[in-house]
């Protein structure tokens, strides 16, 4: 990479940092595309180098952090000896939801912007190291040779939509059980997700 690029990609992760903290101290409404150049240090032009407006930025702001939680919980699972595709993802919504609970700044921020779409996005252009492993997660579970599912992206939309809706108030409010007495309800719910969606061979 030359020293251009790495320039190009320290700015646009100061513009990505400087938003995240704006939009969870003060909200995106409440945020302008000035402040958000001001706390990172960049030229007004510089910001539509890289975003066409604040809200393509949030979009690759959620991206961004939601891959990273997969990609902690990805490294997470290759120290493990867990072989078994539906153990993988178990796993992997594990170790998301500890990760969430640890910084509910970023739950919030998630939970009130997450679309699938954007995760559809992440798949079709992953745009950074990030972004990739999502990619790589999701093509490792629809390339399984001993388990095949029908239909995977509507699966893990399935996942995702159930995850992230039931997770918010009960890391943040405990209902209505806290996080962990919910788990295994919650788990129950993306294996009988998974089952529903296998492929009998």
């Amino acid at each position: 990479m030359s020293k251009l690029e790495i320039n190009k990609k320290l700015k646009r992760e100061s513009l990505l940092e400087s938003a995240f903290s704006l939009f969870t101290s003060k909200g995106i409404n409440k945020t302008s595309i000035s402040d958000i150049v001001q706390q990172s240090g960049v030229a007004k032009g510089t910001f539509y180098l890289y975003f066409k407006d604040k809200y393509d930025l949030r979009n690759m702001l959620i991206a961004k952090k939601a891959a990273q939680l997969f990609r902690k919980a990805d490294d997470e699972l290759s120290q493990t000896d867990i072989n078994n595709i539906f153990d993988e993802v178990i796993f992997i919504v594990n170790s998301i939801i500890n990760q969430l609970c640890d910084n509910p700044s970023l739950l919030s921020f998630i939970s009130k912007n997450l679309s699938w779409g954007i995760f559809k996005t992440s798949l079709i252009h992953p745009t950074d190291d990030d972004e990739l492993y999502f990619y790589n997660i999701y093509t490792r579970i629809t390339n399984r040779t001993d388990v095949q599912f029908k239909n995977p992206e509507i699966m893990l939309f399935m996942i995702t939509e159930l995850v992230s809706s039931t997770c918010y108030s009960a890391i943040l409010y405990s209902e209505p059980v806290d996080i962990e007495e919910l788990k295994p309800y919650l788990f129950d719910g993306v294996r009988g997700i998974m089952e529903r969606h296998r492929i009998e061979s």
